[in-house]
């Protein structure tokens, strides 16, 4: 059954279609047959959109469509209209998954203002190939995308991050991964990661190593290409007492949890002792430190 529009009686469906991230041949059944059907493409490239579509025999009306600035408002109301008219489309972003540090957001929002229906067809992930080609463990990772371009507001960022237990991954640009890098070491120590440059394509590579060794190889390598780096996170059993608490209270006060139920949580997440987690649930702590973890 075609998904070109017959009537304009019922909105339409936006489907959020995930595209190769480099490889052509990496797209799924179900997403050519969507980009086949639907009455219009959104396409943040419009040019790489037509390079996938003509590789699998695909006609298809294409529109651009990009979230910078402020112009994007009025392709996406028109969007809206489409959808709302009966039309069904799909949205690409140049390669991966719409909305996903890509296009895709400001126009999901206006559709479920309007109740307008929204199906994703899953497709290629830099962020997961990533983490893991590095090695490192993947049982629970956190994507921050791409940290702020100004040094004081990406030192804020990564301090932030300090003591995150989780994997840690990235995009970044390869003029900018030297400092990275650089800012990462400093501020976590010489921890383990991986820098995943090109991947599905040619020339696909996956460094791994410490920060520092990284770091070394970054400055002498002249890189190019689009790069994913993945971080070990924080082993050290240590937590920022402010952030315990706000923790604490997100798990008693949000989630509903008893205090024997938010201890395990606790307990999981920090692999603090019982006995200063059930003393922080209760507020009976004797001194309040900086840094709360094993005496």
């Amino acid at each position: 059954m075609g998904l070109k529009s017959k009537s304009s009686n019922k909105r339409g469906t936006l489907f959020l279609v995930g595209t190769p991230i480099g490889n052509l041949e990496d797209i799924t059944l179900r997403a050519l047959r969507v980009l086949a059907q639907v009455d219009l493409v959104a396409s943040e490239d419009t040019r790489r959109t037509r390079k996938l579509l003509s590789a699998h025999s695909i006609r298809a009306s294409l529109m651009s469509y990009h979230e910078q600035g402020n112009a994007w408002r009025q392709k996406a109301a028109r969007l809206v209209e489409m959808l709302l008219d009966g039309k069904n489309l799909a949205l690409v972003s140049e390669a991966g998954t719409p909305g996903l540090s890509d296009p895709g957001y400001g126009l999901v929002s206006l559709c479920l203002e309007k109740n307008i229906p929204i199906r994703v067809v899953p497709g290629p992930s830099a962020v997961v190939a990533a983490v893991v080609a590095s090695g490192l463990p993947a049982q629970r990772f956190a994507f921050e995308g791409f940290l702020p371009k100004k040094k004081e507001d990406r030192l804020r960022m990564l301090e932030s991050l300090r003591w995150e237990s989780r994997t840690l991954v990235f995009f970044e640009a390869p003029a900018r991964l030297p400092s990275t890098l650089q800012d990462m070491e400093r501020l976590w120590g010489d921890r383990k990661g991986a820098v995943v440059r090109e991947i599905t394509k040619v020339f696909e590579e996956v460094r791994r190593g410490s920060l520092k060794e990284l770091l070394y190889w970054a400055k002498e390598a002249q890189i190019r290409g689009e790069i994913t780096l993945v971080v070990e996170g924080c082993a050290k059993k240590i937590v920022p007492s402010d952030i315990l608490g706000e923790r604490i209270k997100f798990l008693l006060e949000r989630c509903s949890l008893e205090p024997k139920s938010a201890l395990r949580v606790l307990k999981e997440e920090t692999g603090l002792p019982r006995k200063i987690l059930y003393q922080a649930i209760l507020g009976k702590k004797q001194r309040k430190p900086e840094m709360v973890g094993p005496e």
